[in-house]
Protein backbone atom coordinates (compact mmCIF):
# COMPACT_ATOMS: atom_id res chain seq x y z
CA UNK A 1 0.00 0.00 0.00
CA UNK A 2 2.53 2.38 -0.90
CA UNK A 3 1.94 6.10 -1.88
CA UNK A 4 3.77 7.72 -4.70
CA UNK A 5 6.64 9.88 -3.05
CA UNK A 6 5.00 13.27 -4.89
CA UNK A 7 1.67 12.02 -2.58
CA UNK A 8 3.91 11.38 0.80
CA UNK A 9 5.54 14.44 0.56
CA UNK A 10 1.94 16.68 -0.02
CA UNK A 11 1.00 15.02 3.28
CA UNK A 12 3.48 15.63 5.40
CA UNK A 13 3.07 18.97 5.20
CA UNK A 14 -0.21 18.29 6.70
CA UNK A 15 1.51 16.05 9.69
CA UNK A 16 3.84 18.40 10.50
CA UNK A 17 1.61 21.28 11.17
CA UNK A 18 -0.07 18.49 13.60
CA UNK A 19 -2.92 17.76 11.32
CA UNK A 20 -4.56 14.82 9.99
CA UNK A 21 -4.44 13.80 6.60
CA UNK A 22 -6.13 10.78 5.37
CA UNK A 23 -6.32 9.48 0.84
CA UNK A 24 -10.00 8.46 0.58
CA UNK A 25 -12.89 7.72 -1.77
CA UNK A 26 -12.17 5.73 -5.21
CA UNK A 27 -7.82 6.60 -5.19
CA UNK A 28 -7.83 4.58 -1.73
CA UNK A 29 -9.97 1.87 -3.14
CA UNK A 30 -7.43 1.97 -6.33
CA UNK A 31 -4.84 1.26 -4.02
CA UNK A 32 -5.96 -1.62 -2.50
CA UNK A 33 -6.33 -3.03 -5.96
CA UNK A 34 -3.42 -1.85 -6.93
CA UNK A 35 -4.79 -0.09 -10.47
CA UNK A 36 -4.23 3.48 -11.69
CA UNK A 37 -5.61 6.51 -9.77
CA UNK A 38 -6.94 9.48 -11.80
CA UNK A 39 -8.02 11.76 -9.22
CA UNK A 40 -6.41 12.41 -5.87
CA UNK A 41 -9.32 13.09 -3.07
CA UNK A 42 -7.76 13.74 0.49
CA UNK A 43 -10.05 14.18 3.49
CA UNK A 44 -8.53 16.36 6.81
CA UNK A 45 -9.13 17.83 10.46
CA UNK A 46 -7.86 21.07 8.76
CA UNK A 47 -10.49 23.37 7.84
CA UNK A 48 -10.24 25.75 4.98
CA UNK A 49 -8.44 28.34 5.74
CA UNK A 50 -5.78 26.09 7.24
CA UNK A 51 -5.38 24.06 4.11
CA UNK A 52 -4.83 27.94 1.93
CA UNK A 53 -2.97 28.96 4.22
CA UNK A 54 -0.26 25.94 4.20
CA UNK A 55 -0.49 26.38 0.31
CA UNK A 56 -0.04 29.41 -1.69
CA UNK A 57 -1.21 28.07 -4.91
CA UNK A 58 -4.33 26.48 -3.09
CA UNK A 59 -7.70 27.67 -4.00
CA UNK A 60 -11.19 27.15 -2.59
CA UNK A 61 -14.51 28.24 -4.31
CA UNK A 62 -17.16 25.98 -3.14
CA UNK A 63 -19.70 25.24 -0.73
CA UNK A 64 -18.57 21.90 0.69
CA UNK A 65 -15.20 22.81 2.15
CA UNK A 66 -13.06 21.35 -0.79
CA UNK A 67 -10.11 23.64 -1.80
CA UNK A 68 -7.90 22.73 -4.39
CA UNK A 69 -4.28 21.84 -4.85
CA UNK A 70 -2.34 21.72 -8.23
CA UNK A 71 1.15 20.38 -8.34
CA UNK A 72 3.05 21.10 -10.34
CA UNK A 73 6.34 19.24 -11.81
CA UNK A 74 5.02 16.19 -11.92
CA UNK A 75 3.29 15.64 -15.13
CA UNK A 76 3.43 18.03 -17.90
CA UNK A 77 -0.10 19.28 -16.34
CA UNK A 78 -0.68 19.95 -12.94
CA UNK A 79 -2.04 17.20 -10.92
CA UNK A 80 -5.12 18.48 -9.08
CA UNK A 81 -5.34 17.37 -5.13
CA UNK A 82 -8.85 17.54 -3.86
CA UNK A 83 -8.97 18.05 -0.02
CA UNK A 84 -12.14 18.19 2.08
CA UNK A 85 -12.01 18.67 6.09
CA UNK A 86 -14.02 15.97 7.90
CA UNK A 87 -17.80 16.61 7.34
CA UNK A 88 -21.23 15.22 7.99
CA UNK A 89 -24.30 16.14 6.02
CA UNK A 90 -27.94 16.16 6.09
CA UNK A 91 -31.53 17.20 4.26
CA UNK A 92 -31.16 15.88 0.78
CA UNK A 93 -33.84 18.04 -0.31
CA UNK A 94 -33.33 17.30 -4.16
CA UNK A 95 -32.18 13.77 -4.31
CA UNK A 96 -28.59 14.86 -4.81
CA UNK A 97 -26.88 17.75 -2.96
CA UNK A 98 -27.23 17.83 0.70
CA UNK A 99 -28.58 21.03 1.89
CA UNK A 100 -26.81 21.24 5.53
CA UNK A 101 -22.68 20.71 5.89
CA UNK A 102 -21.27 20.48 9.07
CA UNK A 103 -17.61 19.92 9.88
CA UNK A 104 -17.16 16.02 11.76
CA UNK A 105 -14.79 16.15 14.68
CA UNK A 106 -13.36 12.36 13.06
CA UNK A 107 -12.73 10.37 10.01
CA UNK A 108 -14.95 8.00 10.65
CA UNK A 109 -17.77 10.57 10.49
CA UNK A 110 -16.89 11.78 7.50
CA UNK A 111 -16.51 7.99 5.81
CA UNK A 112 -20.22 7.48 7.05
CA UNK A 113 -21.66 9.56 4.55
CA UNK A 114 -20.27 7.83 1.48
CA UNK A 115 -21.98 5.31 -0.71
CA UNK A 116 -20.16 2.35 -1.00
CA UNK A 117 -18.24 0.45 1.53
CA UNK A 118 -15.43 0.08 -1.07
CA UNK A 119 -15.13 3.85 -1.39
CA UNK A 120 -15.30 4.40 2.73
CA UNK A 121 -11.97 3.57 3.50
CA UNK A 122 -8.87 6.02 4.46
CA UNK A 123 -5.46 5.78 4.40
CA UNK A 124 -2.91 7.84 6.16
CA UNK A 125 0.41 6.39 4.51
CA UNK A 126 0.29 3.66 6.97
CA UNK A 127 -2.60 2.86 8.84
CA UNK A 128 -6.61 2.22 7.13
CA UNK A 129 -9.37 3.10 8.25
CA UNK A 130 -11.85 0.91 7.67
CA UNK A 131 -15.38 1.01 9.58
CA UNK A 132 -17.57 -0.14 7.59
CA UNK A 133 -15.62 -3.67 6.37
CA UNK A 134 -14.77 -2.58 2.50
CA UNK A 135 -11.88 -4.23 2.94
CA UNK A 136 -13.57 -7.29 2.98
CA UNK A 137 -15.96 -6.43 -0.20
CA UNK A 138 -12.90 -5.88 -1.99
CA UNK A 139 -11.76 -9.33 -1.24
CA UNK A 140 -15.74 -10.42 -2.00
CA UNK A 141 -15.90 -8.09 -5.19
CA UNK A 142 -18.85 -6.89 -4.19
CA UNK A 143 -20.54 -3.16 -4.35
CA UNK A 144 -22.00 -2.90 -0.78
CA UNK A 145 -23.87 0.32 -0.15
CA UNK A 146 -22.50 2.44 3.22
CA UNK A 147 -25.11 1.51 5.96
CA UNK A 148 -28.87 1.73 4.85
CA UNK A 149 -29.15 1.18 1.08
CA UNK A 150 -32.77 3.04 0.74
CA UNK A 151 -31.01 5.97 3.00
CA UNK A 152 -27.75 6.01 1.22
CA UNK A 153 -29.57 6.09 -2.34
CA UNK A 154 -32.69 8.85 -1.10
CA UNK A 155 -29.71 10.69 0.00
CA UNK A 156 -27.85 11.12 -3.65
CA UNK A 157 -29.92 9.07 -6.40
CA UNK A 158 -27.22 9.28 -8.33
CA UNK A 159 -25.66 6.53 -6.56
CA UNK A 160 -28.29 4.18 -7.96
CA UNK A 161 -26.17 4.14 -11.41
CA UNK A 162 -23.09 4.60 -9.65
CA UNK A 163 -23.50 1.47 -8.51
CA UNK A 164 -24.03 -0.38 -11.35
CA UNK A 165 -20.87 1.13 -12.73
CA UNK A 166 -18.65 0.22 -10.38
CA UNK A 167 -19.89 -3.32 -10.65
CA UNK A 168 -19.15 -2.92 -14.44
CA UNK A 169 -15.98 -1.44 -14.12
CA UNK A 170 -14.55 -3.74 -11.68
CA UNK A 171 -16.43 -6.74 -12.72
CA UNK A 172 -17.64 -7.23 -8.93
CA UNK A 173 -21.68 -8.27 -8.11
CA UNK A 174 -23.63 -6.20 -6.32
CA UNK A 175 -24.59 -7.21 -2.81
CA UNK A 176 -28.05 -8.42 -2.49
CA UNK A 177 -29.93 -5.81 -0.08
CA UNK A 178 -28.20 -3.49 -2.00
CA UNK A 179 -29.35 -4.35 -4.94
CA UNK A 180 -32.84 -5.07 -3.98
CA UNK A 181 -32.60 -1.43 -2.61
CA UNK A 182 -31.61 -0.16 -6.22
CA UNK A 183 -34.46 -2.14 -7.65
CA UNK A 184 -36.69 -0.41 -5.10
CA UNK A 185 -35.88 3.03 -5.72
CA UNK A 186 -35.32 2.85 -9.02
CA UNK A 187 -37.80 5.27 -10.08
CA UNK A 188 -35.72 8.47 -8.28
CA UNK A 189 -33.37 7.84 -10.94
CA UNK A 190 -36.17 10.44 -12.87
CA UNK A 191 -34.96 13.04 -10.52
CA UNK A 192 -31.66 13.40 -11.84
CA UNK A 193 -30.02 15.48 -14.75
CA UNK A 194 -29.35 13.82 -18.22
CA UNK A 195 -25.85 14.78 -18.09
CA UNK A 196 -25.14 13.23 -14.90
CA UNK A 197 -27.05 10.07 -16.15
CA UNK A 198 -25.37 10.24 -19.34
CA UNK A 199 -21.52 10.70 -18.10
CA UNK A 200 -22.11 7.34 -15.73
CA UNK A 201 -23.90 5.69 -18.57
CA UNK A 202 -21.19 6.00 -20.96
CA UNK A 203 -18.66 5.05 -17.97
CA UNK A 204 -20.69 1.78 -18.38
CA UNK A 205 -20.24 1.24 -22.00
CA UNK A 206 -16.94 2.46 -21.36
CA UNK A 207 -16.05 -0.49 -19.24
CA UNK A 208 -14.11 -3.85 -19.73
CA UNK A 209 -18.02 -5.24 -18.74
CA UNK A 210 -20.28 -3.38 -20.23
CA UNK A 211 -22.81 -6.17 -21.36
CA UNK A 212 -22.71 -7.18 -17.70
CA UNK A 213 -23.81 -3.30 -16.91
CA UNK A 214 -26.33 -3.22 -19.05
CA UNK A 215 -28.03 -6.30 -17.71
CA UNK A 216 -27.06 -5.07 -14.29
CA UNK A 217 -29.61 -1.83 -15.39
CA UNK A 218 -32.25 -4.26 -16.35
CA UNK A 219 -32.29 -6.45 -13.15
CA UNK A 220 -32.52 -3.22 -11.07
CA UNK A 221 -35.29 -1.36 -13.22
CA UNK A 222 -32.94 1.27 -14.06
CA UNK A 223 -33.05 0.76 -17.77
CA UNK A 224 -36.90 1.01 -18.32
CA UNK A 225 -36.06 4.32 -16.94
CA UNK A 226 -32.72 5.39 -18.81
CA UNK A 227 -33.15 3.25 -22.02
CA UNK A 228 -36.98 2.29 -22.20
CA UNK A 229 -36.13 1.66 -26.31
CA UNK A 230 -33.73 -0.93 -25.06
CA UNK A 231 -35.60 -2.59 -21.94
CA UNK A 232 -38.85 -3.12 -24.40
CA UNK A 233 -36.65 -5.31 -26.75
CA UNK A 234 -36.22 -8.25 -24.29
CA UNK A 235 -39.31 -8.88 -25.22
CA UNK A 236 -39.27 -8.84 -28.66
CA UNK A 237 -38.79 -12.64 -30.37
CA UNK A 238 -36.69 -13.16 -33.17
CA UNK A 239 -36.40 -16.95 -33.71
CA UNK A 240 -38.24 -18.03 -36.51
CA UNK A 241 -38.27 -20.17 -39.97
CA UNK A 242 -35.40 -18.62 -42.16
CA UNK A 243 -33.90 -15.98 -39.41
CA UNK A 244 -30.56 -17.46 -38.06
CA UNK A 245 -31.08 -15.16 -34.52
CA UNK A 246 -30.67 -17.47 -31.68
CA UNK A 247 -31.80 -14.31 -29.27
CA UNK A 248 -34.70 -12.16 -28.23
CA UNK A 249 -34.17 -8.40 -29.43
CA UNK A 250 -32.71 -7.06 -26.54
CA UNK A 251 -31.00 -10.33 -25.34
CA UNK A 252 -28.68 -9.79 -29.00
CA UNK A 253 -28.07 -6.14 -28.49
CA UNK A 254 -26.49 -6.70 -25.27
CA UNK A 255 -24.77 -9.89 -27.07
CA UNK A 256 -23.60 -7.65 -29.93
CA UNK A 257 -22.44 -4.79 -27.46
CA UNK A 258 -19.91 -7.88 -25.50
CA UNK A 259 -18.51 -8.62 -28.81
CA UNK A 260 -18.02 -5.30 -30.33
CA UNK A 261 -14.01 -5.02 -30.69
CA UNK A 262 -13.83 -1.33 -30.36
CA UNK A 263 -12.97 0.63 -27.60
CA UNK A 264 -14.94 4.26 -28.43
CA UNK A 265 -17.61 4.77 -26.35
CA UNK A 266 -20.40 6.02 -29.14
CA UNK A 267 -19.46 2.86 -31.46
CA UNK A 268 -20.30 0.47 -28.20
CA UNK A 269 -23.86 2.74 -27.15
CA UNK A 270 -24.66 2.34 -31.38
CA UNK A 271 -24.12 -1.47 -31.23
CA UNK A 272 -25.96 -1.43 -27.94
CA UNK A 273 -29.20 0.32 -29.27
CA UNK A 274 -28.67 -0.73 -33.29
CA UNK A 275 -31.74 -2.74 -33.38
CA UNK A 276 -34.20 -0.93 -31.15
CA UNK A 277 -36.45 0.15 -34.37
CA UNK A 278 -37.34 -3.80 -34.40
CA UNK A 279 -40.15 -3.54 -30.95
CA UNK A 280 -42.17 -0.86 -33.40
CA UNK A 281 -41.82 -2.87 -36.26
CA UNK A 282 -42.09 -6.84 -35.30
CA UNK A 283 -44.49 -8.56 -37.63
CA UNK A 284 -45.16 -11.95 -37.35
CA UNK A 285 -47.11 -14.08 -40.71
CA UNK A 286 -49.65 -16.02 -38.94
CA UNK A 287 -49.09 -19.54 -41.03
CA UNK A 288 -45.47 -19.44 -41.62
CA UNK A 289 -44.13 -17.93 -38.40
CA UNK A 290 -41.42 -16.18 -40.29
CA UNK A 291 -40.89 -13.25 -37.86
CA UNK A 292 -40.00 -9.41 -39.72
CA UNK A 293 -38.94 -6.56 -39.31
CA UNK A 294 -39.32 -4.23 -42.32
CA UNK A 295 -37.75 -0.81 -41.89
CA UNK A 296 -36.36 -1.20 -38.45
CA UNK A 297 -33.31 0.59 -39.15
CA UNK A 298 -35.55 3.81 -40.22
CA UNK A 299 -37.59 3.51 -37.05
CA UNK A 300 -34.17 3.11 -35.43
CA UNK A 301 -33.09 6.00 -36.61
CA UNK A 302 -35.68 8.33 -35.29
CA UNK A 303 -35.35 6.68 -31.94
CA UNK A 304 -30.93 7.42 -32.08
CA UNK A 305 -31.92 10.71 -32.62
CA UNK A 306 -34.10 11.01 -29.65
CA UNK A 307 -31.77 9.18 -27.14
CA UNK A 308 -28.98 11.44 -28.40
CA UNK A 309 -31.10 14.63 -27.27
CA UNK A 310 -32.06 12.65 -24.51
CA UNK A 311 -28.91 11.89 -23.19
CA UNK A 312 -27.53 15.85 -24.18
CA UNK A 313 -24.68 14.09 -26.38
CA UNK A 314 -22.43 16.49 -28.05
CA UNK A 315 -23.44 17.36 -32.14
CA UNK A 316 -20.38 14.93 -33.20
CA UNK A 317 -21.55 12.53 -30.85
CA UNK A 318 -25.21 12.88 -31.57
CA UNK A 319 -23.86 12.40 -35.78
CA UNK A 320 -21.92 9.36 -35.30
CA UNK A 321 -24.26 7.70 -33.20
CA UNK A 322 -27.35 8.11 -35.12
CA UNK A 323 -24.78 7.61 -38.54
CA UNK A 324 -24.31 4.29 -37.28
CA UNK A 325 -27.64 2.97 -36.18
CA UNK A 326 -29.09 4.16 -39.71
CA UNK A 327 -26.34 2.38 -42.01
CA UNK A 328 -25.85 -0.43 -40.07
CA UNK A 329 -27.88 -2.96 -42.54
CA UNK A 330 -25.61 -2.51 -45.36
CA UNK A 331 -25.34 -4.99 -47.64
CA UNK A 332 -22.40 -7.31 -48.00
CA UNK A 333 -22.08 -9.26 -51.27
CA UNK A 334 -19.89 -10.47 -54.04
CA UNK A 335 -21.64 -9.34 -56.86
CA UNK A 336 -21.39 -5.29 -55.23
CA UNK A 337 -19.75 -2.60 -58.00
CA UNK A 338 -18.00 -0.45 -56.77
CA UNK A 339 -20.07 2.29 -57.57
CA UNK A 340 -22.43 0.68 -54.40
CA UNK A 341 -19.21 0.45 -51.83
CA UNK A 342 -18.38 3.68 -52.76
CA UNK A 343 -21.99 4.78 -52.06
CA UNK A 344 -21.72 3.06 -49.24
CA UNK A 345 -18.58 5.10 -48.22
CA UNK A 346 -20.38 8.15 -49.03
CA UNK A 347 -23.19 7.54 -46.89
CA UNK A 348 -21.36 6.22 -43.93
CA UNK A 349 -18.19 8.64 -44.04
CA UNK A 350 -14.62 7.70 -44.04
CA UNK A 351 -13.89 8.46 -40.12
CA UNK A 352 -16.57 6.04 -38.89
CA UNK A 353 -15.94 3.24 -41.58
CA UNK A 354 -14.31 1.21 -39.18
CA UNK A 355 -16.88 1.80 -36.54
CA UNK A 356 -19.51 0.93 -38.78
CA UNK A 357 -17.39 -2.51 -39.40
CA UNK A 358 -16.93 -3.12 -35.64
CA UNK A 359 -20.50 -2.74 -35.25
CA UNK A 360 -21.45 -5.14 -37.75
CA UNK A 361 -19.00 -7.31 -36.39
CA UNK A 362 -20.76 -7.17 -33.03
CA UNK A 363 -24.01 -7.69 -34.27
CA UNK A 364 -22.80 -10.57 -35.95
CA UNK A 365 -21.42 -12.66 -32.89
CA UNK A 366 -24.30 -11.29 -31.12
CA UNK A 367 -26.47 -13.03 -33.61
CA UNK A 368 -24.70 -16.10 -32.58
CA UNK A 369 -23.07 -16.34 -36.19
CA UNK A 370 -18.89 -16.18 -36.61
CA UNK A 371 -17.18 -13.02 -36.10
CA UNK A 372 -16.47 -12.91 -40.29
CA UNK A 373 -17.34 -14.32 -43.46
CA UNK A 374 -15.76 -14.41 -46.62
CA UNK A 375 -17.65 -12.04 -48.35
CA UNK A 376 -17.37 -9.82 -45.13
CA UNK A 377 -13.58 -10.39 -45.70
CA UNK A 378 -13.75 -9.44 -49.01
CA UNK A 379 -15.87 -6.57 -48.65
CA UNK A 380 -13.59 -5.09 -45.87
CA UNK A 381 -11.13 -4.97 -48.80
CA UNK A 382 -12.68 -3.64 -51.48
CA UNK A 383 -13.57 -0.50 -49.32
CA UNK A 384 -10.00 -0.51 -48.91
CA UNK A 385 -9.34 -0.29 -52.67
CA UNK A 386 -11.93 2.03 -53.67
CA UNK A 387 -11.00 4.62 -51.15
CA UNK A 388 -8.01 5.06 -53.47
CA UNK A 389 -10.13 6.55 -55.82
CA UNK A 390 -11.18 10.37 -55.29
CA UNK A 391 -14.48 10.77 -53.85
CA UNK A 392 -15.65 13.91 -55.02
CA UNK A 393 -14.19 16.61 -57.63
CA UNK A 394 -11.73 18.14 -55.23
CA UNK A 395 -9.80 15.02 -54.66
CA UNK A 396 -8.31 14.97 -58.09
CA UNK A 397 -4.89 15.51 -59.17
CA UNK A 398 -5.66 18.45 -60.82
CA UNK A 399 -7.93 21.54 -60.42
CA UNK A 400 -9.54 24.45 -61.89
CA UNK A 401 -6.18 26.71 -62.79
CA UNK A 402 -4.42 23.75 -64.88
CA UNK A 403 -8.05 23.70 -66.80
CA UNK A 404 -7.89 27.35 -67.41
CA UNK A 405 -3.82 26.42 -68.60
CA UNK A 406 -4.37 24.03 -70.90
CA UNK A 407 -7.21 25.13 -72.39
CA UNK A 408 -6.63 29.11 -72.16
CA UNK A 409 -9.74 29.63 -70.64
CA UNK A 410 -11.23 32.18 -68.22
CA UNK A 411 -12.77 31.86 -64.90
CA UNK A 412 -16.14 31.19 -65.26
CA UNK A 413 -18.95 27.97 -64.93
CA UNK A 414 -17.37 26.00 -67.75
CA UNK A 415 -14.36 24.69 -65.66
CA UNK A 416 -16.68 23.54 -62.92
CA UNK A 417 -17.99 21.74 -65.53
CA UNK A 418 -15.44 20.16 -67.21
CA UNK A 419 -14.27 18.99 -63.69
CA UNK A 420 -17.33 17.37 -63.33
CA UNK A 421 -17.03 15.61 -66.51
CA UNK A 422 -13.31 14.80 -65.65
CA UNK A 423 -14.37 13.34 -62.55
CA UNK A 424 -17.28 10.88 -63.75
CA UNK A 425 -14.31 10.04 -66.25
CA UNK A 426 -12.70 8.26 -63.39
CA UNK A 427 -15.26 7.00 -61.34
CA UNK A 428 -16.55 4.73 -64.70
CA UNK A 429 -12.54 3.76 -64.69
CA UNK A 430 -11.85 5.31 -68.21
CA UNK A 431 -9.00 7.10 -66.64
CA UNK A 432 -6.46 7.17 -63.33
CA UNK A 433 -6.21 10.19 -60.52
CA UNK A 434 -2.75 10.70 -61.76
CA UNK A 435 -1.70 14.20 -62.78
CA UNK A 436 -0.56 13.15 -66.37
CA UNK A 437 -3.26 10.92 -67.45
CA UNK A 438 -5.73 13.67 -66.10
CA UNK A 439 -3.81 16.25 -68.36
CA UNK A 440 -4.39 14.28 -71.62
CA UNK A 441 -7.91 13.49 -70.85
CA UNK A 442 -8.50 16.88 -70.25
CA UNK A 443 -8.76 17.66 -73.98
CA UNK A 444 -10.83 14.95 -74.81
CA UNK A 445 -13.48 16.19 -72.34
CA UNK A 446 -13.57 20.08 -73.13
CA UNK A 447 -14.13 19.07 -76.72
CA UNK A 448 -17.22 16.95 -76.13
Amino acid sequence: MKLPDYVTSFMKVFQKNKYKIYVVGGATRNIMLEKPIDNWDFTTNAKPDNILSLFPDAYYNNQYGTVTVPLKGITEDPILFEITPFRKESGYSDLRHPTSIEWADTVEEDLGRRDFTINAMAYDGKTLIDPFNGMADLKERVIKAVGDPDKRFNEDALRLIRGVRFASQLGFLIEEQTRDSIKRNAQLITHISWERIRDEFLKILASDHPEEGVLFLRSTDLLKYILPEVNVCFDVPQKSPKRHHIYDAGTHMVMALKYCPSHDVITRFATLIHDIGKEKTFRKDAESGLITFHNHEVVGTKQAIQIADRFKLSKKQKEQLVTLVKNHQFTVSEIQTDKAVRRFIREVGKEYIQDMLDLRTGDRLGSGSTETSWRFDLFKKRIIEVQKEPFKVTDLKVDGNDVMKLLNERPGPRIGEILKKLFEEVVEGNVKNEREPLLEKLKEVAAT
